[in-house]
């Protein structure tokens, strides 16, 4: 069997720094360096500081094989993104969804892959979870997560929740109303429940994400001879 390392990325898609979108997102891609060690390779991607410039729907793209003539943050994250075994997004809730600067990636990977192999929507084979935490217990958290739950679908991503009770769809977390970028940090420090179901929720997600991409691989292995000739699951053949 092959030894090679899943590849775990993190996305912090906050335009903060350290803050308690970051902090959940710490707490996962250190469980999943716990699930299989040595065979968890973890990277965290943040959006601090990145330009991330809406699609213009010129559709450039599908004459250059999927290459974006706008040129800014989309290009290395897009390239972090295909090289994943497994994505974990974890995001603030703007507006009850996700930051504007994370769906313009989005709507941009999108299309660009669409275009990268010729015009179809090929599946990728990731396990795909997702982290969301607001102001409030009850402010779009599971809107946000839905957003990325359907981006998943969509780009042939398997979508995968934490355990329950702490997670349905993926973990949520609450700010207790405070700005403070470490606000999550200090509650689950204290002890406090909410906190501390947020923490477990991002931990459990992650956690199952690695565990079914593991099996996804595997699975693959066993069935490529029988399987190869399928065009449009060429992007998981290609991480084996």
């Amino acid at each position: 069997m092959s030894t090679s390392k899943l590849k775990v990325l993190g996305i912090a898609g906050s335009p903060r720094k350290n803050g308690n979108s970051e902090y959940l997102l710490e707490q996962a891609l250190e469980e999943a360096n716990s699930v299989y060690p040595n065979r968890v390779e973890t990277k965290l991607y943040s959006f601090k500081g990145k330009r991330f410039s809406p699609c213009i729907a010129c559709a450039k793209c599908i004459e250059l094989g999927g290459e974006c003539v706008q040129k800014d943050s989309f290009q290395e994250l897009r390239d972090e993104w295909i090289k994943g075994d497994v994505i974990i997004y974890s995001v603030p809730v703007y507006h009850m969804g996700i930051p504007g600067q994370l769906k313009c990636f989005i709507d941009r990977l999108g299309m660009s892959l669409f275009a990268r192999h010729g015009m179809i929507m090929p599946k990728y084979g990731k396990t795909i979870g997702v982290i969301a935490q607001g102001a409030h217990l009850f402010s779009g958290q599971e809107h946000a997560m839905t957003d990325i739950i359907n981006h998943a679908l969509l780009v042939g991503c398997l979508p995968i929740s934490g355990d329950s009770w702490e997670s349905y769809i993926g973990a949520g977390g609450w700010t207790f109303d405070e700005p403070d970028e470490d606000a999550l940090k200090r509650h689950y420090e204290k002890g406090d429940q909410d906190a501390v179901v947020a923490v477990k929720g991002a931990r459990s997600v992650t956690r199952r994400a690695v565990q079914f991409a593991s099996m996804l691989k595997a699975g693959a292995r066993l069935q490529r001879k029988m399987l190869k000739n399928e065009k449009v699951l060429s992007p998981l053949w290609e991480r084996l």
